[in-house]
């Protein structure tokens, strides 16, 4: 009863908005074997779903057509089950890429390929195409992006990588990345500095004190909920996100798709600030001056790919 009162008092005409989007990273590839990818993915869109079953308000965000094809593949009937969730628009397939994939390594073309797939493969099985790409966790970006991303119909760019650097620390959180060929795209770092929140108010604390935008806009991304197999969002964090939802000294929480965010903050910030080039991630730099033959090959198949792709529609049209 001694609580009543204060978590009764609203928050403030001016607190931070935040957007609280349901969310679960899972590496496709990283130290386990790919039927451990399979599991953990099984496993978190099972519990999200028991989730929504629970709580109609809870919204939850995933990337990656690859992991969808790997569900529909193993477990039909669970795919069944999400295939609903994402008619309601409560389990929204984000990204549109088939993989969260790295930009530095891969050419041009393969990245435009990973946008190809993974938004036919939305278009075909859920009829949404995605208008956001979303890669919260590749280890930098390479500055032709914007170019891709817009060629392939997306509006919106959200990563949360930068908040790593090591030494300089990215200077906006909603804002435009211009491309080498002056290409634009909306994008958005959260300034929680996470994609694995648990909606404590430390977190929530810590993205409105962050908000590097305070002068033109009030509002941020927050995905909240256990990744890499760690299940992904608890009952205890949608708890956190209602009795948040108006609470003094709080953030204002609402359960939310990123669209909802990015919609509405491209319309409240008129004049973004700019970013122009290439976005270096000052961290995890032997990811690229190590394995080298590996590198090699990947870009040999490519120029491979490329070739054979080029002989065989020479074949079909003679």
């Amino acid at each position: 009863r001694q609580l009543e009162a204060p978590l009764a008092a609203p928050a403030h005409a001016s607190a931070h908005r935040v957007t609280a989007v349901g969310h679960a990273h899972i590496d496709s590839a990283w130290l386990w074997p790919v039927r451990e990818t399979r599991r953990k993915v099984a496993r978190t869109f099972s519990n999200v779903l028991a989730l929504m079953d629970e709580d109609p308000d809870f919204v939850f965000a995933a990337s990656s057509a690859q992991q969808y094809a790997w569900l529909k593949e193993d477990h039909p009937e669970l795919f069944e089950r999400l295939r609903q969730r994402v008619a309601e628009g409560r389990f929204v397939p984000v990204g549109g890429m088939w993989v969260e994939s790295d930009t530095n390594m891969p050419g041009g073309e393969a990245l435009v390929r990973q946008l190809v797939q993974g938004k036919s493969f939305f278009l075909e099985e859920f009829g949404i195409d995605s208008r956001e790409v979303w890669l919260p966790d590749s280890f930098g970006y390479t500055g032709a992006l914007p170019q891709i991303v817009r060629g392939a119909g997306a509006e919106y760019f959200f990563t949360q990588k930068q908040s790593w650097n090591e030494t300089n620390t990215m200077p906006h959180h909603t804002f435009l990345w211009e491309g080498i060929d002056g290409s634009r795209v909306f994008t958005h770092f959260p300034p929680v500095d996470s994609y694995n929140s648990d909606l404590s108010g430390e977190d929530l604390a810590r993205a409105e004190r962050q908000h590097a935008e305070k002068a033109v806009s009030n509002a941020s991304i927050v995905p909240f909920g256990w990744g890499d197999g760690g299940g992904g969002p608890t009952r205890e964090m949608v708890a956190a996100a209602h009795r948040t939802r108006d609470l003094e000294g709080s953030p204002r929480v609402e359960l939310g798709t990123p669209l909802s965010f990015f919609d509405a903050a491209r319309a409240e910030i008129r004049d973004p600030h700019v970013w122009s080039g290439e976005m270096y991630l000052e961290f995890h730099r032997g990811t690229y001056t190590s394995q080298a033959r590996t590198k090699q090959g990947n870009r040999r198949s490519e120029h491979l790919l490329r070739e054979a792709e080029l002989w065989l529609a020479t074949a079909a049209v003679r």
